[in-house]
């Protein structure tokens, strides 16, 4: 991403990988439910498209379901250096998009890009309050794709700008 001098906060939107399908004699708890060994290898494929396509990642987040975090995880391993993930509460399942541009208000600074790993439709929200101002979902990622969002000045609902939407296919065929 170019750099002309804007005050700028970017902030990539990462839906957890293809999971295990629901079982819960195997996972009582839903956020237990793993990527399946198939998802691990498309999101390892779709994670290193999508670090192709930025610049750095000073921050690594994800909620803490079993599913999100191993993404996290995975992407976290294709960023060079390497980094580690951080939990937040505020992307874990069925949460509410405000609390989530509150948290990236205050963690990111000038010129920062972070990488969140969560679920939808919270993430779709996240994308509409960005975008509109409003928590209704103006966009559905797929698993493992991704959203890209820039705050030309500051971050919150309504001044964020679409950079790009892309599927995990989509990512994974820009890591050639």
């Amino acid at each position: 991403m170019v750099d002309d001098g804007a005050r700028r906060v970017t902030v990539v939107l990462l839906r957890h990988g293809p999971a295990e399908d629901r079982d819960p004699t195997r996972w009582p708890e839903d956020r237990d439910r793993p990527l399946s060994t198939r998802g691990t290898s498309q999101t390892r494929r779709a994670a290193r498209g999508l670090i192709g396509l930025l610049d750095g990642v000073d921050h690594l987040a994800s909620g803490p379901a079993a599913r999100s975090q191993r993404t996290a995880e995975i992407v976290g391993q294709a960023v060079r250096p390497a980094r580690r993930v951080a939990t937040w509460p505020e992307l874990d399942i069925d949460r509410p998009a405000p609390p989530i541009l509150a948290r990236v208000r205050r963690e990111l600074a000038v010129h920062e890009t972070a990488v969140l790993v969560g679920h939808d439709p919270v993430l779709s929200e996240l994308i509409g309050l960005a975008l509109t101002g409003e928590g209704a979902a103006v966009a559905r990622l797929t698993k493992a794709g991704a959203a890209a969002l820039e705050f030309p000045a500051a971050v919150r609902p309504g001044s964020g700008r679409l950079l790009w939407l892309l599927t995990r296919k989509q990512l994974a065929e820009l890591r050639d």
